[in-house]
């Protein structure tokens, strides 16, 4: 069975071509463009993964992992967290230990550096 990766970024051309090169690897591909569909697509549809933009229109990536966190089924599910600005990594780290599971990657990646990652994440 394949694997479901929610990719969550409001960027909608950057989502579409993120989600076919994805789903051009053999994983089942959802997406949201913000915060709150993230959380409603996670609830309803359990991914696997999460691909997750720190910077998102309606509220922070860091938001929407911690409600994710809060639900008993979704509290291991792997996120990546992705952003366009570099990342002040001592701060950073503080916050993902925060949100539990997750690693990162900073825009722009090469999708074969995302693809290792989620397939570490993956197991």
């Amino acid at each position: 069975m394949q694997k479901k990766i929610l990719i969550v970024d409001d960027e909608k051309e950057a989502v579409e071509i993120l989600g076919k090169k994805i789903g051009e690897n053999n994983y089942s591909v959802m997406t949201a463009l913000t915060g709150k569909d993230a959380i409603s697509i996670c609830n309803k549809e359990k991914p696997d993964l999460v691909i997750l933009d720190i910077v998102i229109s309606d509220m922070d990536g860091y938001a929407v992992a911690a409600a994710l966190r809060e639900n008993k089924l979704l509290r291991n599910v792997p996120i990546i967290f992705t952003s366009g600005k570099e990342f002040d990594y001592a701060g950073i780290e503080k916050r993902l230990s925060e949100v539990g599971p997750c690693d990162y990657i900073t825009k722009p990646f090469s999708v074969q550096e995302l693809l290792a990652k989620i397939k570490e994440a993956l197991g």
